[in-house]
């Protein structure tokens, strides 16, 4: 079987490290790099660090509302699955590459395959939410990292079939992390000792596309006791630079993207992660770090359920409290399939198109 996957950024590299190894071992895989991750640190590094294989394609398509940069992945993509003529598309997350390879596999009557569906935050407000929905409703098949995902798909009533497979980025950081507690200095690089500093991530829009939220953003930053390490998104660097903030963040330790192993490394020494992004929020849990997610809901609900992650929003005062939170005693559930879950997503499409 010939299945082409569409990725173009971050969370999705990673996904992909768990998944082409043994998708690639039964079955013809074509990788179709969106773009939507154009800065080499956040594209690049992620397929030599991961030995993600190489893309089949590249579509370049870089920054844009999330409607135009839609519309270009759609456009793009057409002649792409017509020229490759898959026998399925994969997908992962909830990005606009998501719900561009979605829409455009649907609508050439190819099955179509959804990793990490059926998560949910219930804010339509975010764009993410809505690829999210929209994608599981385009989709045949529905591979779920967690049993809340397959409860939230059959109130939904979708039309493919659910399987709970377990979460593919945790197979990833729970192999990694001992392969980056040997091969990285970003403590050293950063001037960091282990429990002595922050690690904050954001990105989202509702944070860094509102100049309220952003302001909000910075004065909590400001107030963080300890040392942050910031690496900053280039979108996010460009909000900075545009609203004149980045004078007030002299005392953070602002890095560009990081790989993936200097990440896992800063996150598993930190006092606390402080994040607006769900995929960072699921690697603190499997790190053992206490999260601090600014935003007011998330689809991860089981770190929050477990006493390992507080929604603050960008409460200043919330966030300074969470941040000096002692970490919850006790072991830390098995919650995300105990990084089996590549070798389950590939079982899955075989039982769905009948064998390897």
């Amino acid at each position: 079987m010939r299945i082409v996957t569409v990725i173009g950024n971050r969370p999705q590299f990673v996904k992909a490290a768990a998944v082409s190894r043994p998708l690639r071992e039964r079955h013809e895989e074509l990788i179709v790099h969106t773009g939507q991750h154009y800065d080499d640190e956040l594209s690049r590094i992620f397929f030599e660090e991961l030995g993600v294989p190489a893309p089949a394609r590249e579509l370049h398509i870089g920054d844009g509302s999330p409607t135009s940069q839609t519309a270009r992945m759609l456009a793009a993509l057409e002649p792409q699955l017509d020229e490759l003529a898959p026998d399925m598309v994969l997908v992962y997350g909830d990005t606009n590459s998501t719900l561009a390879g979605a829409l455009a596999g649907a609508q050439r009557h190819v099955p179509v395959a959804h990793v990490e569906a059926g998560m949910r935050s219930f804010d339509r407000r975010m764009p993410e939410e809505l690829n999210r929905v929209l994608t599981d409703h385009a989709s045949d098949l529905l591979l779920c990292s967690t049993e809340t995902a397959v409860q939230n798909l059959e109130r939904e009533h979708v039309g493919g079939r659910v399987e709970l497979v377990g979460d593919a980025m945790a197979d990833v950081t729970l192999a990694f992390a001992p392969i980056a507690e040997q091969r990285s200095t970003a403590l050293a690089d950063n001037g960091v000792e282990p429990g002595g500093y922050h690690v904050v991530t954001a990105h989202r829009a509702g944070n860094v596309d509102d100049p309220q939220r952003l302001e909000r953003l910075v004065e909590l930053l400001e107030a963080l006791p300890l040392t942050a390490v910031f690496p900053v998104h280039p979108r996010t660097r460009a909000r900075l630079e545009t609203a004149g903030l980045m004078e007030r963040l002299g005392g953070v330790r602002m890095t560009p993207p990081l790989g993936y192993l200097d990440f896992l490394t800063l996150a598993r020494h930190a006092r606390t992660v402080l994040t607006d992004s769900g995929g960072v929020q699921k690697e603190a849990y499997l790190l053992g770090t206490p999260c601090v997610t600014l935003r007011d809901t998330t689809e991860w609900v089981e770190t929050v359920d477990s006493g390992w992650n507080v929604l603050v929003d960008l409460d200043v005062g919330a966030a300074l409290a969470a941040a000096e939170r002692p970490a919850p005693s006790g072991p830390r559930p098995e919650l995300y399939g105990g990084g089996q879950a590549g070798r389950r997503i590939a079982d899955a499409l075989d039982a769905y198109t009948g064998g390897p």
